[in-house]
């Protein structure tokens, strides 16, 4: 009876959890992609009503009354187009057409195809964002950018050629690995899920294997365009399964084979989000296979970070009477309060 008052304390104090910072006002994400022709497509996207408010400031007549964001912020793109700045090989380039979508605004133009560096500033932000370069080679990008400071120094030099393959182990590899460590903190929660089950090596590793083996297929499949799934289904079960394994670690610490079947049918959706994520990055056309298998190794190697740093911490007590009810309940109970919690937000799009 005490678990259950403790896992319905952890709910609701997940459900009162307010987000509290200006970047969730905001909203910034920043995706610039280039073309083969040296033409570029500049998307920045913020919450409308935050950005309308911004730009107001700069406008020299007030809105017709009656006016929605979307068409204020249409009247509002040439002033928008002065809040950002393109330095190419320390030369200004400016964009020659703005306009405005739901998603934010889109700006296009066009720089030199022998470009080698790249400033970025977009003066109206506060907190850090992601500055995300898809070039022409098919390579990606991503830079965090300090609010209301310059972008680093981006290298823009030989983007017009496919790049090598040793060139594309190397960056898939990297941007797999970090999508689990230190931002993939759902399947960060999923997998600490599988750990915490049992104190033995062969249940967490009949877990980890099921569950590496189901998110392969169908990162796979997905990246294929054979199977699909829509992001608004996909992004609630996977935190629907990372409450799921939690809870189950309240009432057993014996692996039942249902328990494994759930595992790779969770997998399933896990390697659904991982192509989702890997659809934006973007994949070189013509190193696709070598991308995605080093992408997906990438992933193998934070999943198996995270299980050693887990071992590390409990290896001196996991074995004691009192590990179960001291570290695996209440971790457990945070793990499915926060699953829950993401849950429901996922569901209505809070």
């Amino acid at each position: 009876m005490n678990r259950i008052r403790h896992f319905a304390l952890l709910v609701l104090l997940c459900l009162h959890v307010q987000p509290a910072s200006a970047h969730d006002l905001e909203r910034t994400k920043v995706f610039l992609t280039f073309a083969a022709d040296g033409s570029f497509v500049l998307d920045v996207e913020n919450d409308p009503k935050w950005l309308r408010l911004r730009l107001e400031r700069f406008a020299e007549t007030p809105p017709a009354p009656g006016t929605t964001d979307e068409q204020r912020l249409r009247d509002l793109g040439p002033i928008f187009m002065d809040r950002i700045v393109l330095f190419v090989d320390g030369h200004e380039i400016r964009p020659m057409s703005v306009e405005y979508h739901d998603t934010g605004y889109q700006l296009r133009g066009r720089m030199p195809i022998d470009a080698h560096t790249l400033r970025w500033y977009y003066g109206m932000v506060i907190d850090p964002y992601p500055l995300t370069i898809r070039r022409a080679d098919g390579r990606v990008m991503n830079d965090w950018v300090l609010g209301d400071a310059w972008s680093d120094t981006l290298d823009l030099s030989n983007q017009f050629r496919p790049p090598s393959r040793l060139q594309v182990v190397r960056q898939y590899l990297a941007l797999g690995y970090t999508h689990i460590l230190p931002k993939g903190i759902d399947h960060i929660l999923f997998v600490l899920g599988l750990f915490l089950l049992s104190v033995r090596l062969k249940p967490i590793l009949m877990q980890v294997t099921t569950f590496t083996i189901a998110h392969s297929i169908t990162l796979g499949l997905t990246m294929y365009g054979i199977v699909s799934l829509p992001s608004r289904v996909v992004e609630p079960l996977i935190a629907l399964s990372i409450a799921y394994v939690a809870i189950e670690n309240l009432v057993t610490t014996e692996l039942k084979p249902w328990r494994l079947a759930l595992v790779f049918s969770f997998g399933l959706l896990h390697g659904m989000g991982f192509a989702g994520v890997l659809k934006e990055l973007g994949l070189p056309r013509s190193e696709f296979l070598t991308a995605l298998l080093t992408f997906n190794l990438g992933v193998e190697g934070g999943q198996l970070t995270v299980i050693g740093i887990a071992c590390l911490c409990v290896i001196w007590f996991r074995h004691h009477n009192w590990y179960h009810r001291r570290i695996v309940v209440p971790a457990s109970m945070a793990i499915a309060a926060i699953g829950v919690y993401w849950t429901i937000t996922r569901v209505w799009g809070i």
